[in-house]
């Protein structure tokens, strides 16, 4: 990624300071340059009847059904500022707890019970984002640069930028959406985490590493138009420990990451027979200091098997990650290579941090 891809200065503060949450955690121009990204906000399953809460980017959000829309608008009632997560819904629109306003399609206003028979005004509709579903995921963007929301609906949605996640669609791939986790850490922290491959004799000894095995070979990143690409082999498996009869001796396995800045990234691993394995790490920044992971994963091998196994398995490995990330100082990731000390197992996540600066990115956290 190139500087040429960031947004000037003055344009970004711009942006920022237009329509910036209270009590934001990022920088106003690094927080410009993050809301133009997609990011998931809930498992499609999740969202049934009831409204559901979310946040992104300090941005507070309430996420319901309205037939066959999902709607993601923002969590207050324009009547009298109360949270719409606090009220009830029916599966076409939701109900404010203070006064039963009535939204639906688009976040419109479409009923005030104390004035059934007056006209409604816009300012009573609610402020809303474009929003996807795709891999089981509702995707938002709080800033889109293809049009305005909901004017240029068509042009949004048909331009956004949802990361790619090999053989999702394909004949013979079971896909599983694993349950979120929360982290009380940075997205770029977490990401910099999945993307690390010189951790898992260290971290993972419970669920699948082998600590006798911890040399990681020689890699080199590749750039690509979304961020970078990585291929190494080792013998390090991936099945889960204790499982019986089911590795292959001497086999050696590949692993494939992509990434598409600035916090999704998904690794593809090659099984013996064939099999492949992938798992999407989608780390939404909830704020500069909370993240909401998630991971639809894919498979063509043992997809008769119960899919709470494959649940259980992960929110393990999660875990993990999870108390290493929570620990982590500083909190925010440094882009300044100069802060922190490197070796050569640690190329992705240099060519992460430099990524990041491609995109205009500076310190993140508001100190």
């Amino acid at each position: 990624m190139s500087e040429s891809s960031s947004l000037p200065q003055c344009a970004a503060q711009s942006a920022a300071t237009a329509d910036l949450p209270p009590n934001s955690t990022f920088e106003p121009h690094d927080r410009a340059i993050l809301a133009r990204f997609w990011y998931p906000v809930a498992l499609v399953r999740e969202i049934g009847k009831e409204p559901v809460a979310a946040m992104l980017l300090d941005e507070p959000l309430v996420v319901y059904r309205a037939g066959e829309e999902i709607v993601v608008a923002r969590d207050i009632c324009p009547h009298r500022g109360v949270p719409l997560t606090l009220g009830t819904g029916d599966g076409e629109t939701i109900a404010c707890a203070y006064h039963g306003f009535r939204f639906g399609h688009a976040g419109r206003c479409v009923k005030i019970p104390a004035h059934p028979d007056n006209g409604i005004p816009r300012k009573m509709n609610l402020r809303t984002w474009p929003s996807l579903e795709r891999y089981g995921l509702v995707w938002v963007c709080l800033a889109p640069e293809n049009g305005r929301w909901p004017e240029d609906r068509e042009a949004i949605l048909a331009g956004a930028d949802i990361p790619d996640m090999p053989h999702w669609d394909e004949a013979g791939f079971q896909q599983i959406v694993c349950p979120s986790i929360d982290i009380r850490g940075f997205a770029g922290r977490q990401m910099e985490g999945f993307l690390d491959v010189a951790h898992f004799a260290f971290v993972h000894t419970e669920t699948f590493a082998d600590p006798e095995n911890p040399v990681v070979p020689s890699y080199m990143p590749v750039l690509t138009e979304k961020g970078f690409e990585v291929e190494y082999r080792s013998m390090v498996g991936n099945y889960p420990i204790g499982a019986q009869d089911r590795g292959k001796p001497g086999f050696e396995w590949l692993r494939h990451f992509r990434t598409h800045l600035p916090f999704t990234a998904t690794l593809e691993i090659h099984f013996p027979e064939d099999g492949r394995l992938v798992i999407m790490n989608a780390a939404s920044p909830v704020s500069a200091r909370m993240t909401r992971m998630f991971a639809p994963i894919c498979r063509n091998f043992d997809t008769d098997q119960p899919v709470q196994a494959v649940y259980d398995f992960n929110l393990r490995v999660f875990e993990e990650d999870k108390a290493i990330v929570e620990s982590q100082k500083p909190e925010c990731l440094p882009l300044d290579p100069s802060l922190e000390a490197h070796v050569p197992a640690d190329r992705s996540s240099i060519a992460y941090r430099r990524g990041l600066r491609g995109l205009g990115l500076s310190r993140f956290f508001i100190s």
